[in-house]
């Protein structure tokens, strides 16, 4: 995957970018972790973490897994990423 010419990135470069779903073109929010199999020695899954809605008093929200597969493009500015959110999963499920 090439990022501006590229075939590197900092780790400080990626969880500056915006991570956008290209299913609904919703903003998911900043990388602030990344999953790396030991064994191969490559990224298996980026983390994107989600804090509470008041300054996290109010709880956390569950963080959201990429993985890697579902990294379609990694821009300038913006990572686009295929993610199907469990929960809409689940309510178009009962919906009839």
């Amino acid at each position: 995957m090439l990022v501006g010419g590229a075939d590197r990135v900092k780790i400080s470069e990626f969880q500056i970018k915006d991570v956008v779903n290209v299913s609904d073109g919703k903003r998911l929010g900043n990388i602030g972790d990344i999953e790396i199999n030991l064994t191969t020695g490559k990224i298996d899954a980026v983390v994107i973490s989600r804090n509470g809605r008041v300054l996290g008093f109010f709880g956390k929200d569950e963080d959201i897994v990429i993985p890697w597969k579902n990294i379609l493009k990694i821009g300038q500015d913006v990572i686009l990423v295929r993610y199907k959110d469990h929960n809409e999963f689940i309510e178009e499920q009962t919906e009839v």
